[in-house]
């Protein structure tokens, strides 16, 4: 039944009909790229797990030049009659977790049981490390399916198949700030992220990579398990809406100081309810503590800096340009990126 519900949903989202396949290639092979994403507002915890529908809404910022470049085509039967996977150049086991992830998504784009794909892709973060590789690796194929296809979907409706494939991907379609919607139908038609307009070349980013070997629990199963046993998950939602509406309020008025605020409290509001799930989900580690206590003692000293983090132990530095020299003093190996400078 669920594959029947995702099967039904991209069928609508590219306005398949019997009369007009829309899954007949177009092209010999079909090419997309996607930046990854840091979410200000996080997404954690699903309303419908079979259509990655998100309890609450979320804001993220693209990183320019940091994501995922893919490319897809349809092949010949194969020995085995699996898709090709690769991987940063290394063509992967079907059995791989990456590779069936892959194709458990492609099964909602063959036109018949019989077609099989070629899937090539790159990452330029590290794969399963809280750096949002599947955030961009999904965004990446939509594209190329869509270019495959030559569906020519706009925005919208890839940002609903991007969904599918991981929730964070739906925003990883859009430079700049963006938000996810939350969206209240039970067919999923109104969750989808949008570009938000507004431009603020001040705003930089640093990447603290403490930790970029894959993480021991996934974010999928990590959202599961806390959404199962933690009962703190109960207040998540409604803090998390009102964060979201901070947050796109600061973005519009480019009030630093209330964006880094709430985004930093999000972050570890979110971290809370992984640690009170069963059993404990930690992505910490001692570095990313000893990075958190260094923000704050530099808040401390006037320096305006705050933090934000995924699921995983990499923090992301939130500051404005005129901070750049003391945060590159501070954290020596901080990658520091200009969203609004590309």
């Amino acid at each position: 039944m669920s594959k029947q519900l995702q099967q039904q949903f991209v069928h609508q989202v590219i306005g398949h009909k019997p009369e007009h396949n829309r899954l007949n290639a177009s092209k010999s092979v079909g090419k997309g790229s996607a930046p990854v994403n840091i979410a200000l507002s996080k997404y954690w915890g699903k309303r419908d797990t079979i259509l990655n529908l998100p309890t609450n809404g979320s804001a993220s910022i693209s990183l320019p030049g940091l994501g995922t470049e893919t490319q897809v085509k349809i092949i010949s039967a194969t020995k085995n009659h699996q898709d090709k996977v690769s991987l940063n150049g290394e063509l992967l086991e079907a059995e791989a977790p990456f590779a069936k992830r892959v194709s458990n998504f492609l099964n909602y784009f063959r036109g018949n049981s019989h077609t099989l794909f070629e899937v090539t892709t790159c990452n330029s973060v590290p794969t399963a490390a809280g750096l949002a590789s599947s955030a961009s690796g999904y965004a990446a194929l939509v594209l190329a399916l869509d270019d495959l296809f030559e569906w020519n979907l706009a925005d919208k409706e890839l940002s609903l198949l991007a969904r599918l494939g991981s929730g964070s991907a739906s925003r990883s379609l859009f430079p700049g700030f963006s938000v996810w919607h939350q969206g209240t139908q039970t067919d999923g038609l109104d969750s989808y992220a949008e570009a938000i307009e507004t431009q603020w070349p001040e705003f930089c980013i640093g990447l603290l990579e403490i930790d970029v070997k894959q993480k021991p629990v996934s974010s999928t199963q990590g959202m599961q398990n806390t959404v199962e046993t933690c009962a703190l998950y109960q207040a998540w939602p409604e803090q998390a809406n009102r964060d979201l509406q901070t947050i796109l309020n600061a973005i519009e008025e480019k009030n630093f100081s209330t964006l880094g605020k709430t985004a930093e409290h999000n972050a570890l509001t979110m971290h809370a309810t992984m640690i009170a799930t069963w059993p404990p989900i930690v992505y910490w580690q001692p570095e990313s503590v000893e990075a958190m206590h260094k923000v704050w003692q530099l808040r401390e000293q006037g320096v305006e800096v705050y933090f934000t983090m995924d699921a995983g132990p990499n923090l992301k530095l939130l500051f404005l340009q005129t901070e750049k020299p003391a945060i590159k003093q501070a954290f020596k190996d901080v990658k520091i990126l200009e969203p609004f400078k590309h």
